[in-house]
């Protein structure tokens, strides 16, 4: 393996169903409950792995159709995927099937490509759910064709498998071995990271994108 690795990983998946809260939850810690449309986020991300520097760039996406050029680009430089609906919403399991319809037309190679199916909102599947697990395993590994692909629930408010879910990512793209827990969450040493946003730079009305780094410098 070279000395410099690097992977993407695109998130898609309906609105609302907390693609950019497990993002922030895994990177920053932080959840909040107030709702922003995402046209497009990028964070980046350096880690330490067995003398080998890993750089990871996660792509936040829009969670509606009103930009299909950038979705498109997506698809086409991705590394990996997680598709995220939410526990509570039928609705966006549907959607989340949709997207991988967009891989599979758009990807000659979908069945190599690591994906994680991420049902989010697992905190109020007691007294809301409208997915079962079960029948997202059905759809993933009985009606599908072979994968390279997991399905986990998680919670991003309550931070319940939030880190499981970019770890699994990893271990299918063979970064990380399976089992590998060195910082007991991801099993990586983070070096630095940074942030680019398209989002706010529509907010803003401009072209020009903004970059923060957060707990080290940019990349």
């Amino acid at each position: 393996m070279a000395d410099l690795e690097r992977i993407r990983l695109v998130i898609l998946g309906g609105a609302g169903v907390g693609k950019s809260s497990i993002i922030k939850r895994f990177l920053f810690k932080t959840y909040t409950d107030k709702y922003r449309a995402t046209v497009e986020d990028l964070f980046n991300r350096e880690y330490d792995l067995g003398g080998v520097t890993l750089k990871v760039d996660i792509l936040d996406t829009s969670g509606d159709m009103q930009f299909p050029a950038m979705r498109r680009l997506s698809i086409a430089t991705a590394h990996a995927f997680m598709l995220v609906y939410a526990s509570t919403s039928a609705s966006s399991f549907h959607c989340v099937k949709q997207c991988f319809e967009e891989i599979r037309e758009q990807r000659a190679d979908f069945q190599d490509i690591p994906i994680v199916i991420a049902g989010n909102k697992s905190d109020l599947a007691n007294t809301q759910r409208e997915v079962r697990l079960e029948e997202v395993t059905d759809w993933v590994y009985c009606e599908l064709p072979r994968l390279r692909a997991k399905v986990l629930e998680c919670s991003a408010k309550e931070n319940q498998h939030v880190s499981d879910l970019f770890k699994t990512l990893l271990s299918l793209s063979r970064f990380l071995p399976v089992g590998s827990n060195n910082d007991g969450t991801t099993g990586l040493k983070r070096r630095s990271s940074a942030y680019v946003s398209a989002t706010s730079s529509r907010s803003r009305q401009s072209v020009r994108k903004g970059v923060r780094p957060t707990n080290g410098s940019a990349i």
